[in-house]
């Protein structure tokens, strides 16, 4: 037996399980949120084309059976009014002879009778008695109930010999009686007249033919043209899409809703809310950063000062490590934070980033230059090359500094004393709409399993040697995306050393040519 708090958190699962379907997809219609978990949406196009074409494919074939049942109709008009006016002659045929009805039809109204080539005729003439007065004898009589009131004609459809028929029939009071009979006992004479149908559904078949060939043509016609007028309607919503795709990260105005449609007005204003709120928390963001990093800032600085201070007083060796370890420490944190920030700048794209023309050959040489005290100190060649012809992009000068010297320090810290480090400036003559920026070393290199995640914050490699932060590629990606450009981590292999190995890193950006390098 369960226990009530095992019950209770199943119960809370459940729940937990109901909220997360309903809310994988808030904008679904309520039967899809009931469906399975891993249904995919519709598209809105494809929802209201469906409900748009499914009740015209499904009325189409009631169309058909409505045509043909009106057809039939209008086909039984004019041949009803032919069996009409027969029957009308034969019952003036009937005379009373003694008290008994006697059909006295002339041959050329028999010829008439008898002259379709097409659909066979019958009549049936039975006197007072239900005796035959004249034509078949087999055919079907209508009910005691239905037989209609002298002069008046009905129609009834009916079977004679395995065929169907079409049936007028009427009746005739005869004013003699025979001597004798009581007067309450006779019964009018009944008058028949029959034809098959072959004739009626020939001209409803052309009935249908006429009028369901067209719509062959029609139907598929509707289809593109609703097809088109959806397309025409939806097109406000893939102009906002392409308006919004093209924006630039950084921009955060407002939509123009006074030219959005009124259906998705609301939309659009809802977004532009969003958006208003967005820049309001990324400039407290931003503002935050800023002053936490130099809340931060400022005792670490005073904290490495008074351990350097320390330091050169004579003091035990272990109160001498002590002071070193706090003044490396505080070193470390200071790195910290301004790698910190230098993250949350670079990841909030909307801080009013100014982007201009750089050459950037001679802002890599400065980065360089910046780096060069370090890599001496640490036995290491630092090099520069570039290409003899300046080379320009559009991007923001602090933050393609901060990534070189990212990639730099990386590269400082992670090669072993002695090594080589390369920075490097180069264009493709295959591409020169593009420039790539490469720093190579001869480090401990990076594994091809590892190099989806180096990029990752605050992640380092199991036992890889190094005080870094784990934030500086995290840093260099993210610049890179700001800048549009493309970042590759790749082995490196000397060709001069191939002892030594190492790691190069490539930022591929869009290249500017300014107006006087055009033709």
């Amino acid at each position: 037996m369960a226990s009530p708090a095992s019950t209770r958190r199943q119960e809370s699962n459940d729940s937990d399980a109901e909220r997360d379907a309903r809310y994988a997809n808030p904008f679904a219609p309520p039967d899809e949120i009931e469906s399975d978990n891993e249904a995919h949406p519709r598209s809105l196009f494809g929802e209201i084309l469906d409900w748009m074409l499914a009740p015209l494919l499904l009325l189409w074939p009631m169309s058909i059976a409505v045509t043909y049942l009106v057809a039939k109709s209008i086909a039984n008009g004019p041949f009803d009014r032919a069996l009409e006016a027969d029957a009308y002659v034969i019952a003036r045929q009937i005379q009373p002879v003694n008290g008994v009805a006697e059909l006295r039809l002339p041959e050329a109204t028999r010829d008439f009778l008898r002259a379709d080539n097409v659909d066979s005729v019958f009549f049936q003439v039975l006197g007072t008695r239900g005796e035959l007065v004249g034509g078949d004898r087999d055919m079907p009589l209508p009910h005691e109930d239905d037989r209609p009131q002298p002069g008046i004609v009905e129609f009834r459809d009916d079977v004679l010999r395995g065929n169907d028929i079409r049936v007028a029939y009427t009746t005739v009071d005869l004013p003699a009686l025979a001597p004798g009979r009581d007067p309450e006992s006779r019964q009018p004479v009944l008058v028949q007249v029959a034809e098959t149908l072959d004739k009626r559904s020939a001209l409803a078949n052309d009935i249908i033919k006429g009028v369901i060939l067209p719509q062959f043509v029609i139907l598929p016609l509707a289809i593109v043209l609703v097809w088109f007028g959806l397309s025409r309607g939806l097109a406000p919503l893939h102009a906002l899409q392409s308006n919004i795709r093209a924006r630039r990260p950084d921009d955060l105005s407002p939509l123009e809703a006074g030219r959005a449609p009124p259906e998705i007005a609301p939309l659009v204003a809802s977004f532009n809310d969003l958006l208003t709120r967005l820049e309001q928390n990324m400039e407290f963001q931003k503002r935050f950063i800023a002053d936490a990093a130099h809340q931060m800032k400022t005792p670490l600085a005073g904290l490495r000062m008074q351990a350097e201070l320390a330091l050169r007083q004579d003091v035990s060796m272990e109160v001498q490590r002590s002071l070193e370890q706090i003044a490396t420490s505080s070193e470390h944190a200071a790195r910290l934070v301004t790698q910190l920030l230098a993250l949350a700048r670079a990841e909030n794209r909307a801080t009013g980033q100014i982007f201009t023309e750089i050459e950037l050959s001679a802002l890599a040489r400065l980065a360089v230059r910046d780096w060069v005290q370090a890599a001496l100190a640490k036995g290491m060649d630092l090099g520069f090359e570039e290409p003899p012809f300046p080379v320009e992009v559009q991007g923001n000068v602090v933050m393609l500094r901060e990534l070189l010297s990212n990639l730099v320090d990386n590269a400082i810290r992670y090669t072993p004393a002695g090594g080589r480090i390369t920075v490097r400036v180069r264009t493709d003559e295959h591409e020169l709409d593009f420039v790539h920026l490469e720093v190579e070393d001869t480090g401990l290199g990076i594994p091809a399993a590892e190099r989806g995640r180096v990029t990752e914050r605050f992640y380092r490699i199991l036992g890889r040697e190094g005080d870094g932060s784990g934030l500086g590629l995290a840093i260099v990606k993210e610049i890179t995306a700001m800048h549009g450009g493309t970042l590759a981590i790749e082995d490196h292999v000397y060709q001069q050393t191939p002892r030594l190995a190492g790691t190069l890193v490539r930022v591929t950006l869009q290249r500017v040519f300014p107006m006087r390098d055009k033709p």
